[in-house]
């Protein structure tokens, strides 16, 4: 490979939520929790950014920025960065937008945040599946607003739309909005041109809005494609795509994305209310063109890499722990691992493994809405010597508590 992926950063000292932050994020607590293990010798597998240095050609167009020595007030002006973006889509997807639907946010998180503020009025609701990112509630609960979920079909860690569940919720009457994720994170799915299709017509025959977000859209396993849901509807007005290559070249931090409103008064709305006023950060913009213009070459090598990652994970679990149910995601670099026959009397698995094993994961339906008990995430997007590392401690753990309690 031309990139090396095997290298190993440390992150510590750079007020990085990966390193610094996890006390807060999985415990909701302070520095005085404390652990058998050092915050040094955690193993990360918990949130999603990469272990892997983000690409050289998007270091140097910061640097490049950079050197132009101020930083004022910046907007979007120019043309160049929405011929990358398109370009990219174009390519990658075979699907476009107009430019004037393009809008800006530092994140796909606040724009969910002002979207559901927007688009939902007293007494009414959104739905959501499950498992489901914990940020799509938190996008309710930030607006005071109750939240109808439908849960997906668990077939064998292979899951589905439950089409019949998902109709019946979308057709009350207070419910005006779906909130879909394509690919679907935690679940790793790429969803299918059929099923987008039936959930197409469900949205349509309630005339609802549906934001999509597509942040994982980048992250397929090679060899696959990702469908915008914008392409299955071209025409329907009430549709909001969410992208970024925030997550795909690891750079979370420079908070940009891309929000792709085709209603003009919506659009309209969401700029209005915009709560920075439509500023970007400059050095966001030039890394987010890069990406789009040189990026891609990185982005296959690093799908590759990521592919080897699974497949090595895949066949640990089959060996050391044969019970978990596990496979390998059609897109994300986040392993969905169902460990309850694994470990069925213990509820806190973060809490477990970060203090008997020293390894930092997220799962449960505390931190994934709902229908994810028993379910861990693993952030493959490292080193496979780490990752090699985080599974034998695991796998340790899970062994001795398994002994320890007469099994």
């Amino acid at each position: 490979m031309k990139y090396d992926f095997d290298e190993i950063i440390d992150r510590r000292n750079t007020n990085a939520l990966n390193t610094d932050g996890f006390r807060g994020y999985i415990f909701h607590a302070g520095p005085e929790k404390v652990f058998p293990f050092k915050d040094e010798e955690f193993v990360r597998m918990w949130v999603a950014d990469m272990e892997f240095a983000t690409p050289q050609v998007i270091c140097d167009a910061i640097k490049e920025r950079v050197d132009r020595r101020i930083f004022g007030y910046t907007m979007m002006y120019g043309d160049d960065y929405y011929k990358a973006f398109s370009r990219w889509c174009r390519e990658r997807y075979d699907w476009s937008f107009p430019k004037e639907e393009l809008c800006f946010s530092p994140g796909i998180i606040p724009a969910l945040y002002q979207l559901v503020e927007d688009l939902i009025g007293e007494g009414e609701t959104f739905v959501i599946t499950t498992p489901s990112y914990g940020y799509f509630l938190h996008a309710a609960e930030y607006n005071g607003v109750p939240l109808v979920c439908s849960e997906l079909i668990d077939t064998d860690g292979y899951f589905t739309i439950d089409f019949e569940d998902l109709e019946q919720k979308c057709a009350d009457p207070k419910v005006k909005m779906l909130l879909w994720c394509n690919p679907h994170n935690p679940t790793g799915r790429i969803w299918t041109e059929e099923e987008l299709r039936r959930v197409a017509e469900i949205v349509e025959k309630n005339d609802l809005w549906v934001i999509s977000d597509e942040i994982h859209c980048d992250l397929v396993r090679s060899g696959l494609r990702h469908t915008p849901l914008g392409k299955v509807m071209p025409d329907y007005p009430k549709l909001i795509t969410c992208m970024s290559a925030s997550k795909t070249f690891n750079m979370a931090g420079l908070m940009f994305s891309d929000i792709i409103i085709r209603d003009r008064t919506e659009r309209n709305r969401f700029i209005h209310r915009d709560k920075i006023a439509g500023m970007l950060n400059p050095l966001s913009i030039a890394a987010h063109q890069a990406a789009y213009e040189k990026g891609g070459e990185w982005l296959e090598e690093m799908k590759a890499y990521l592919d080897e990652n699974f497949r090595y994970v895949e066949g640990f679990l089959k060996e050391r722990l044969p019970e978990a149910v596990f496979r390998i995601p059609e897109a994300t670099y986040l392993a969905w691992v169902d460990l309850s026959k694994c470990l069925p009397d213990l509820e806190d698995l973060p809490g477990f493994f970060a203090n008997e094993a020293g390894v930092l994961l997220e799962g449960g339906n505390s931190l994934f809405v709902g229908n994810a008990e028993g379910f861990v995430r693993l952030n493959l997007a490292m080193p496979r010597s780490i990752i090699e590392t985080g599974m034998e401690r695991m796998a340790d753990a899970i062994e001795k508590h398994r002994s320890g309690s007469g099994r």
